[in-house]
């Protein structure tokens, strides 16, 4: 599930596709000497260099506290409180992080453990920071087992603009803390839920980087 390139191999199509499409225009501009097509040949460049830049995979180090939970998306912490409805099927401690279109995309393992559940449910695209997303909105949820039987579970939710989910673990596999395990397009959410007894070590307000910052540490 790893990717140590520059960009998410998700993004690939997209990107091949807005630089053949800058090239061809640029190429049509000069050969035919046509200032009409010079607009459209630099808002395709403007495209390719926005695709880029969503896609980019920068390489992160996780803590050396394995006990660390970690985030699992660049972003901003929107919830941070417990809720008594959640995936896990009894109260837990919920941090969400809401990504939007200029944050990296790549989502990652907020914790090592076992994939025992994965669900998926389609659902309505509100903004992401709308309260109703994380139970109505199109959605994937990994449910992992961790050292000592406990359960965690992280969320990824589609948002106003994203249309997309990409998770690839599959249940039975060991999930390593900081590893990348799949991505949103186009501006989204993660929401990660840990036993009660955890207490947040993040604020609404604060920014996170995947794979690097501490949402909370277990016992």
């Amino acid at each position: 599930m790893n990717n140590s390139s520059f960009f998410a191999r998700e993004g690939y199509p997209f990107i091949a596709y807005t630089a053949g499409l800058t090239a061809l225009l640029s190429v049509a501009t000069w050969r035919l000497c046509s200032p009409v097509l010079l607009i459209p040949a630099i808002l395709a460049l403007i495209l390719t260099l926005f695709v880029l830049y969503f896609f980019r995979n920068p390489e992160r180090t996780a803590p050396a506290d394995p006990a660390t939970v970690i985030a699992p998306a660049d972003g901003t912490v929107i919830v941070a409180e417990r809720v008594p409805e959640t995936p896990l099927g009894v109260e837990a401690m919920k941090i969400s992080i809401f990504m939007s279109v200029f944050n990296v995309h790549v989502n990652r393992v907020p914790f090592d453990g076992k994939v025992v559940d994965i669900f998926h449910h389609s659902g309505k695209f509100f903004d992401a920071r709308d309260g109703r997303a994380s139970c109505e909105n199109e959605r994937n949820g990994i449910i992992m087992e961790i050292a000592g039987g406990a359960r965690i579970a992280f969320v990824q939710i589609a948002g106003l603009v994203a249309r997309r989910i990409i998770s690839y673990p599959l249940i039975g596999d060991l999930l390593v803390r900081g590893e990348r395990y799949g991505l949103i397009r186009f501006g989204s959410r993660v929401d990660v839920y840990l036993p009660m007894d955890v207490t947040p070590l993040v604020k609404i307000g604060d920014k996170t980087v995947a794979g690097e910052t501490v949402l909370a540490r277990l016992v």
